[in-house]
C-alpha cells in the first residue's frame, strides 16, 4: 500500500466553516454555555461528578458505557453509567465515614485502572478535592506534592505505596488514612483495603450543595525554580470543559474516544475523564504501555473515532512508519472508524501534521492550554484548514493577546500596564483575559506566585508566540527558553522543527549556549531515526540543511547526538535540563524527568 493513505478523511461535522466559526466565536458567552449542564437537582449549584455521571443515568441513558478497559492482557472489561454511578456512590460515602469532607485533599497515585475513575468521581461527589499524582514518580516528588496539598487521604495499590511512601508516612502530618487499591493492605501497617470499606457502603448517594466556586481540583505544576505549584480549580471549571470538548475535540454522543494522557496529569484529568464522560460518550482506557502495534490494535478494534494523543507519542510511530512509505504497519489495521485526531502538551512540529494526513489519512489538530487555564484555550478546528506548526485560533469565549515584552523575555510591565501588539506576526507573551471557567484560582498557599501570573488585567502564559495576519498563532518558545544571538531572539521551536523535518532526525531540543562574541549561539542535541549514524559527515548534512531552511542568523551553529533526549512525563523535551548538562549548572527539580525515579 506504499504511497496511499489508509482511509479517507470523514466530513468534519462542527463548525462547518470559517466563516460559521467566527459567528459561533460572535454569539458565544460562558453563561449560555452553562446552560447545557443539568446542575445539581434542586438548583443546589454545580459539581462536576453529577455532570460526568449522574446526570446520564436521570436523563435515561444509565446502560450505555461509559469506560472499556482494555487490560495489559488484551482482556476488555466494560463499565456502565449506572455502574459509575453507584462505585462512585460507595466510595464517596467511604470518605464520609472516615470523616473526610468539603474541601479536604484526597491524593491518587494509581495507574490507568478502573478504580481510579470511582475514587475520582466518588471524590468530587463528596465536594472534597481530588489531587492526582503520575504513578512513576519517585518517593521524592510523592512526598513533596503529599506535604504540599495537606493531603487527608492517600489512595494508591500496595505496590506503589511499599515502593514510594511507606519509609516517609511519618514526614506527612495531615495524612490520616491509605486505602489500597487491590491485594496487600494486611501486610502494610497504617493502610486499608479500600474494597473492606466499599463491599457494605451504599451506591446511593445524595451529593451535597456545590458551589462553582468550590475547590474541586489541585494540579502540580513545575516551574522553573523552585518547588512544584499547585493549581487550585473549581467545580465551574465544568463548564469549559464541556465547551472546549465540544469545540477543540469534535466530541458527539456516539463518538468512542480514547486519550493517552495519563491521569495523574491535567490533560488525562480533564480530557481522560471529566470532559468526555461529561458528554456521555464511551471512553477507551488502556492500562497497558506504549506500543506501536499494540496503538493500532486498540484503535482498530476499539473503534476509536476521536483520539488525543501527544507529539511524543506520535513521534514514536512516525519512527516506525516513516511518512515517505510504505506504511504497511497502520495498513494493518482498519482505522475507518478514526475521524478526528488531535494533540496537545507540546508544540506540533508540521511534519506530524502531515504524516498524519499521508499515513493515517487525516491530519493532526494541534491545540494549546496550560495547566493553569484547565482547558484548551487555542486550536486548530475540526474544519479549519490547518496551518502545519500553528496552534490555531482562541476558542469562543476565550480572549487572548500578545503582549510586548522585555529584555527578560517576559511581557513588559510599566506601572502595572502591559502593552499589546497589534501589527501581525510581532512576537510577545502569550496574554489571555481573565474569565473563562476553568481558569485556576491560585497556586495553593503561595500568594506571591499567584499574583506574579497576572499583570494589567492579563493572565501571562510564559509562552512566546507571533499571530498572524488571519489570527492564526504560532509558538515561539518559553520565554524563558528563548536565546538571545548577535542580536536575534531565537525561538527553540522553530529550529527543532526545521530539524525534524530532515529525515535523519527522530527528534531535537535546541538551547544557547554562550559566546563571547554572540553572546548566545545556538546548539542542538539531536536523536537520530535507525539507519542513521551520528557521524561528522551527518552533523555536517545537518548543519547545512539548516542554514538553508533558517539562514545563518537562526540556524544551530552546534549539533550533538543523543539518543536519550531527557523528556518530561507528558512527553516534552527538557530543554532546562540539556542547558544545566551543558553549562554543568545544577539540574534543579527533575521530579518530571520521563524514565526515573525523579527527585524533588
Amino acid at each position: 500500500m506504499s504511497g496511499e493513505t489508509v482511509r479517507k478523511q470523514t466530513p468534519p461535522r462542527v463548525p462547518p466553516n470559517l466563516d460559521d466559526y467566527d459567528k459561533t466565536y460572535e454569539a458565544f458567552s460562558w453563561a449560555r454555555a452553562r446552560t447545557k449542564l443539568y446542575g445539581l437537582p434542586g438548583g443546589r449549584g454545580l459539581n462536576i461528578a453529577y455532570e460526568a455521571v449522574d446526570r446520564h443515568v436521570a436523563s435515561g441513558h444509565g446502560e450505555a458505557v461509559a469506560l472499556r478497559c482494555v487490560g495489559r492482557d488484551d482482556s476488555v472489561t466494560t463499565v456502565t453509567y449506572r455502574e459509575l454511578a453507584r462505585s462512585t456512590a460507595r466510595f464517596a460515602h467511604v470518605l464520609r465515614t472516615l470523616g473526610v469532607g468539603r474541601g479536604d485533599r484526597v491524593v491518587t497515585l494509581l495507574g490507568r485502572c478502573p478504580e481510579l475513575y470511582t475514587v475520582v468521581l466518588g471524590t468530587l461527589k463528596n465536594t472534597s478535592v481530588l489531587c492526582p499524582l503520575f504513578s512513576a514518580f519517585g518517593p521524592d516528588p510523592v512526598a513533596q506534592r503529599l506535604r504540599l496539598s495537606n493531603a487527608r487521604v492517600l489512595v494508591t495499590t500496595a505496590e506503589l505505596y511499599r515502593r514510594k511512601v511507606a519509609a516517609r508516612r511519618a514526614e506527612f502530618d495531615d495524612l490520616e488514612h491509605v486505602l489500597i487499591v487491590g491485594e496487600g493492605a494486611e501486610e502494610l501497617p497504617g493502610t486499608v483495603a479500600l474494597d473492606a470499606l466499599t463491599a457494605y457502603a451504599s451506591d446511593t448517594f445524595t451529593i451535597p450543595p456545590t458551589s462553582p466556586d468550590d475547590m474541586a481540583l489541585l494540579h502540580f505544576t513545575s516551574g522553573t525554580t523552585g518547588t512544584p505549584k499547585g493549581a487550585v480549580h473549581v467545580h465551574g471549571a465544568a463548564v469549559a470543559h464541556y465547551a472546549t470538548a465540544h469545540y477543540a475535540l469534535d466530541l458527539h454522543p456516539d463518538d468512542v474516544y480514547w486519550c493517552t494522557a495519563d491521569p495523574g496529569w491535567v490533560t488525562g484529568m480533564s480530557y481522560g475523564i471529566v470532559a468526555p464522560l461529561m458528554h456521555g460518550i464511551t471512553l477507551v482506557v488502556d492500562e497497558g504501555d506504549y506500543d506501536a502495534r499494540r496503538w493500532y490494535r486498540i484503535l482498530a478494534e476499539q473503534r476509536v473515532s476521536v483520539w488525543y494523543t501527544a507529539p511524543t507519542a506520535l513521534r514514536m510511530l512516525m519512527r516506525t512508519t516513516p511518512r515517505t512509505g510504505p506504511y504497511d504497519l497502520p495498513a494493518s489495521f482498519d482505522l475507518s472508524a478514526l475521524r478526528f485526531i488531535a494533540s496537545v502538551g507540546e508544540p506540533l512540529n508540521p511534519e506530524a501534521v502531515l504524516w498524519g494526513r499521508d499515513v493515517l489519512g487525516l491530519p493532526v489538530h494541534d491545540n494549546w492550554w496550560q495547566t493553569e487555564t484547565g482547558a484548551i484555550m487555542i486550536a486548530n478546528f475540526a474544519a479549519c484548514d490547518i496551518r502545519p506548526g500553528s496552534m490555531g485560533r482562541p476558542l469562543p469565549g476565550v480572549e487572548a493577546a500578545v503582549l510586548r515584552r522585555g529584555e527578560d523575555g517576559r511581557a513588559e510591565v510599566v506601572d502595572g500596564r502591559v502593552t499589546l501588539l497589534q501589527e501581525p506576526d510581532a512576537e510577545g507573551e502569550l496574554a489571555l483575559r481573565p474569565g473563562w471557567p476553568s481558569m485556576f484560582r491560585g497556586y495553593l498557599n503561595d500568594e506571591e506566585r499567584s499574583r506574579a501570573a497576572f499583570a494589567g488585567g492579563w493572565y501571562l502564559t510564559g509562552d512566546l508566540v507571533r499571530r498572524d495576519a488571519d489570527g492564526w498563532y504560532w509558538f515561539v518558545g518559553r520565554a524563558d527558553d528563548v536565546i538571545k544571538s548577535a542580536g536575534h531572539l531565537i525561538g527553540p521551536f522553530e529550529v527543532e522543527s526545521a530539524l525534524m523535518e530532515h529525515p535523519a532526525v527522530a527528534e531535537a531540543g535546541v538551547i544557547g549556549r554562550p559566546d563571547p562574541v554572540a553572546g548566545n549561539i545556538v546548539k542542538a542535541f539531536v536523536s537520530l531515526r535507525p539507519g542513521f549514524e551520528p557521524t561528522t559527515a551527518t552533523r555536517q548534512e545537518l548543519l547545512a540543511f539548516a542554514r538553508r531552511r533558517l539562514g545563518p542568523a537562526v540556524a544551530p551553529r552546534e549539533i550533538a547526538f543523543d539518543q536519550h533526549l531527557p523528556h518530561t512525563r507528558s512527553g516534552k523535551v527538557m530543554r532546562r535540563l540539556l542547558r544545566a548538562r551543558e553549562l554543568g549548572l545544577p539540574e534543579g527539580d527533575i521530579s518530571t524527568l520521563e524514565g526515573t525515579e525523579g527527585s524533588a
